[in-house]
């Protein structure tokens, strides 16, 4: 397994994405737990969650407790596991999705969290999605509380654009570590954004980086170049995919969802992967 920075921690450079494991179709719990021990396994010390990662409207942070009682239960040390959560997005529990951007309501879904994963400071604490009806500069500047009333011990930012990565780090005096945008062969629309994190040094997270849980599957069907080089080396087009994003910036590190074991052994062997240039150029170039 290869590491790569977030802020002053080294983790590995390919994480786990634990939305799938809480929302539609998910496994069962001894699944989702055997998911997560396997990641472990594999090295993987960077386990991405969400208080909006759950099903139904009475569950809120079931993904987070689940990551908890994965931990606890983990037979090896996971000292160097960062868990990083967000908060400002929810989950009514009708299959949609809202925002809540209130500084007074992050504070308190912050320390909710820390509670769930049974921390008394979140690793890594993300603003989930900006929301349109509160100011932008009003809920970073909630997240910067956060950090200086010590209940968390890095910030992020998700689903921000340029401006806002700019803004995010000047409001955190310098301090923003992170960044977790949507970024995969199919949607290279955040391509400035993860160019920027490489620019300023910060960690960029592409969340569904092979395509997302839908399309996941047929990643090497859709996209025929990936599915060619993954032949070629006689690896799966996931790894393909997951290496190309790697080459794209020391800064990358991508976080694929998993729900069961095999899926996030396979995705983890990506780090080892290497691919020639002209195959990086022939991936980048479609």
């Amino acid at each position: 397994m290869k590491y790569r920075n977030i802020g002053p921690r080294t983790v590995s450079a390919i994480g786990l994405g634990g939305m799938p494991m809480s929302i539609e179709g998910r496994p069962d719990e001894e699944r989702s737990i055997a998911t997560i021990h396997a990641a472990l396994d594999a090295g993987v010390t960077l386990i991405d969650t969400a208080d909006a990662y759950h099903l139904l409207a009475g569950e809120v942070g079931h993904n987070e407790e689940l990551i908890a009682k994965a931990l606890r239960s983990y037979g090896g040390d996971t000292s160097e596991v960062l868990v990083a959560t967000k908060g400002g997005h929810l989950r009514p529990g009708d299959g949609s999705w809202t925002q809540n951007g209130d500084p007074a309501y992050l504070k308190e879904a912050c320390k909710a969290s820390a509670k769930r994963l049974g921390v008394e400071a979140i690793g890594l604490y993300q603003m989930h999605r900006p929301d349109p009806a509160v100011p932008y500069a009003d809920s970073i500047g909630a997240i910067a509380e956060l950090l200086d009333e010590g209940w968390i011990q890095l910030a992020g930012i998700s689903n921000a654009s340029v401006a806002q990565i700019d803004q995010a780090n000047q409001i955190l005096g310098g301090r923003l570590v992170s960044v977790q945008n949507q970024f995969s062969p199919r949607h290279q629309v955040t391509r400035p954004e993860l160019d920027h994190c490489a620019k300023l040094g910060l960690a960029f997270l592409p969340w569904s980086p092979l395509d997302g849980i839908r399309g996941a599957a047929a990643v090497g069907e859709r996209h025929q170049a990936f599915g060619e080089i993954a032949a070629a080396h006689g690896v799966s087009p996931q790894q393909v995919v997951l290496a190309w994003e790697l080459s794209l910036s020391d800064t990358v590190i991508p976080i694929p969802g998993a729900s069961r074991p095999t899926s996030i052994t396979d995705s983890a062997a990506a780090t080892e992967l290497v691919l020639t240039a002209d195959e990086l150029d022939r991936l980048s170039a479609r």
